[in-house]
């Protein structure tokens, strides 16, 4: 008796039902991407850690003690509130030349960089007496003081000089903090009848890890970072405006107004407010790592079901078209084998870089599938017909993860495609009469 489940409905079901399992170990060998990548950034914590994080510098910038007295109903002074006023400079230019290396940890590396940096700028009197004549406080400008915001002081290894109006000065750390940022001081004591600018310009040799940035802390702003590191990303809240890169390295330029920022040229040290709209301002380099073998790994693991899919697909046209049967259990080994590529191309890749892994990983594949297809289907033609296949799908995945701008064009285009084939090559195909019993025979004994 003919039985429903060597119908082709029962087929086809049993075959998506196939593919859907194959999403527990797609989803596995997901997690264990991100696994491998949270070491790898734990690897990076450890580096700086002790040589320094992602560098951020704010530039110089003056604080001025200051004192608000707070008359009561009877006309005298009822309190008085003391603070501390942040001053902006009128202009300041920051360059930075970045010696980048790279450090292990484990099998893990991360780039590190020493950078040899030089600020320049100036501050003019006339904002110091306009700005405390707005705030209605007495400021204190004898006992100012010039801060230097840095994001690690761990990483500060020399200050060569810093010097104002050509006079040499000293920095000293600082239990004051402007948002994220740590902040080292030098005194500065203003004349409150100066009319002429005061310059200043300071070089330090800073350490840090992965990322280097800077922040617009002043009316207008000069920044340029340079590398012979030839894989830049540039990040934060403005791309430069000029910028080379290539294989011997990079030079990015950025020339950056107070109008492109949202805070002001002067705040209270104590509205945490502004303090910390500081951090979104900033804007550098990130020093990426050739290949992102983690990312890569990723992308490829999106495309992971519908490959397995197009690959039952091809081993049931072979079943239909060429007369031939197989079980279930040869499906589940297919998806099985399949899915090992992903585990096997992580492996491969975190020892000998994304693109030699995935030759092999997908070789090995194409070679086990197609051999195991020959045996299964008794056909040394469709083995090597499906190895093709598989290794068409394999191409076509490569293509996909490389070419990140143009991937959902590329895979559109792929799906289209396929289905056209489908629509083709089943275009004479009786599916009410595949797998129906012949009907019995009306004979005479």
């Amino acid at each position: 008796m003919f039985r429903w489940t060597q119908s082709i409905t029962a087929k086809v079901l049993g075959i998506g039902a196939l593919a859907l399992i194959m999403l527990i170990p797609l989803t596995q060998a997901d997690g264990l991407v991100r696994e491998r990548q949270a070491m790898r950034e734990a690897a990076s914590v450890r580096v700086a850690e002790g040589w320094g994080g992602p560098q951020t510098i704010g530039g110089l910038v003056v604080a001025v003690p200051t004192r608000h007295e707070i008359a009561g109903s009877d006309g005298r002074i009822a309190s008085v509130r003391d603070g501390t006023e942040i001053v902006l400079a009128d202009q300041q230019s920051t360059v930075a030349d970045l010696t980048v290396e790279r450090r292990h940890v484990g099998m893990y590396e991360v780039p590190v960089y020493t950078g040899d940096v030089t600020l320049r700028g100036r501050i003019l009197p006339d904002d110091l007496r306009r700005f405390a004549a707005d705030t209605g406080s007495t400021w204190a400008m004898g006992k100012a003081e010039l801060r230097l915001l840095v994001a690690d002081t761990r990483g500060v290894q020399d200050i060569t000089s810093v010097t104002v109006d050509g006079r040499p000065v000293r920095f000293a750390s600082s239990a004051a903090r402007m948002g994220p940022y740590t902040v080292l001081s030098a005194p500065l004591p203003i004349d409150a009848g100066r009319t002429t600018p005061i310059d200043f310009a300071a070089t330090l040799r800073i350490a840090g890890t992965e990322s280097f940035s800077a922040l617009p802390l002043a009316r207008t702003n000069s920044v340029r970072i340079r590398s012979a590191w030839p894989d830049p990303g540039f990040t934060g809240a403005l791309l430069p405006g000029k910028r080379s890169v290539t294989k011997e390295g990079f030079d990015a330029a950025w020339q950056v107004l107070d109008l492109n920022r949202d805070y002001g040229q002067h705040w209270d040290a104590a509205n945490t407010e502004v303090a910390g709209r500081l951090a979104s301002s900033a804007f550098g380099v990130t020093l990426h790592q050739p290949g992102g073998v983690y990312q890569q790994n990723d992308r490829a693991g999106k495309y992971g079901l519908l490959f397995i899919a197009l690959t039952f697909v091809a081993f049931f046209l072979f079943e239909i078209l060429k007369g031939l049967r197989l079980h279930p259990v040869q499906y589940l080994l297919v998806g099985a084998a399949m899915t090992s590529f992903y585990v096997l191309l992580l492996a491969l890749s975190e020892q000998i870089g994304f693109g030699a892994a995935y030759a092999v990983a997908a070789s090995t594949v194409v070679l086990i599938v197609g051999g195991y297809a020959t045996a299964a289907l008794r056909a040394r033609g469709a083995g090597l017909c499906l190895g093709g296949v598989l290794a068409l799908v394999y191409v076509i995945l490569y293509g996909l993860i490389g070419a990140e701008q143009y991937a959902l064009l590329i895979g559109s285009v792929v799906l289209v495609t396929v289905i056209a084939l489908l629509m083709y090559l089943t275009r004479r195909i009786d599916w009410y009469a595949y797998g129906t019993p012949p009907l019995p025979s009306t004979e005479s004994p």
